[in-house]
């Protein structure tokens, strides 16, 4: 019994002493802590999408307090979280850049059609990995919603296996372009005026025989624009939305539709 008593003893000095060890190495190592840092950090929302340029909220947040990164760049913390952040470094609030998404496909069933019978897990991700996914455009929306199930905002559904966004719902937090195994969403200033919804760069004939309103790159679109908006590389247009005043005269003459203007209705 007593040999018993002792080695708990012994055990429970060993333990006793190893957690004072610790304690003295922690205050001994600890590192300062930046009272201004955690300020930021505490009004940013967490998200750590990137959005903003910098390794996540944490980087964001040391970045402004030591680095004078700019204020705003948290587009899904929006006007708030811009104004609490200027008011803790004593800088004027010059507001929030927003972002949102933008799909670059109109590829929905009515347009094109699937080349085989897909029956593996429903995901965008594991359907690409199979002969680049069961649609006939390979450089399509798969319609499987990654995107969709990433949004934590519910911007993005899925109708006729298509992925659309709610551009009013959108935060611009970018875990939808991660996610997109077809790169087929992209970022822009939230006064983007357009896009051109396909991503295909086939000749205009190979595009034709898969989706009805894929780009064909015929540059009608580029000959009408007035503002040098819109240009066609590789067989496919796209448009510049530091230039693009929205006017439609390309969205007008587009043969296939895949021009959308926000708020206007095509003429034709």
């Amino acid at each position: 019994m007593t040999s018993i008593l002792t080695a708990v003893g012994i055990l429970a000095a060993l333990g006793l002493g190893a957690g004072l060890i610790l304690a003295v190495a922690s205050a001994v190592m600890a590192v300062p802590r930046d009272e201004k840092v955690e300020l930021l950090r505490e009004v940013l929302p967490g998200v750590n999408c990137g959005a903003c340029g910098y390794s996540g909220c944490d980087g964001y947040a040391e970045a402004m307090a030591h680095d004078g990164a700019k204020v705003g760049l948290c587009s899904p913390g929006g006007a708030e979280t811009a104004e609490k952040t200027s008011e803790i470094l004593g800088v004027k609030n010059s507001g929030v850049e927003t972002i949102t998404a933008l799909i670059r496909c109109g590829g929905c069933e009515e347009h094109t059609t699937r080349k085989l019978e897909y029956r593996g897990h429903p995901t965008c991700a594991a359907a690409s990995q199979f002969y680049g996914g069961d649609l006939s455009c390979s450089y399509g929306c798969l319609g499987y919603g990654d995107c969709a199930s990433a949004c934590e905002y519910g911007a993005i559904t899925i109708e006729n296996r298509l992925a659309r966004i709610d551009r009013s719902l959108c935060t611009g937090c970018t875990k939808c372009t991660v996610v997109c195994p077809k790169a087929l969403i992209i970022m822009a200033q939230d006064e983007a005026r357009g896009v051109v919804r396909c991503m295909n760069r086939d000749k205009g004939g190979v595009t034709r025989k898969v989706c009805s309103v894929g780009c064909i790159g015929c540059m009608k679109c580029t000959k009408v624009c007035e503002y040098d908006a819109i240009h066609v590389n590789n067989f496919l247009a796209e448009i510049d939305f530091e230039k693009c005043v929205g006017c439609g005269a390309c969205a007008d003459n587009c043969p296939v539709d895949c021009i959308t203007i926000f708020g206007y209705e095509p003429k034709k």
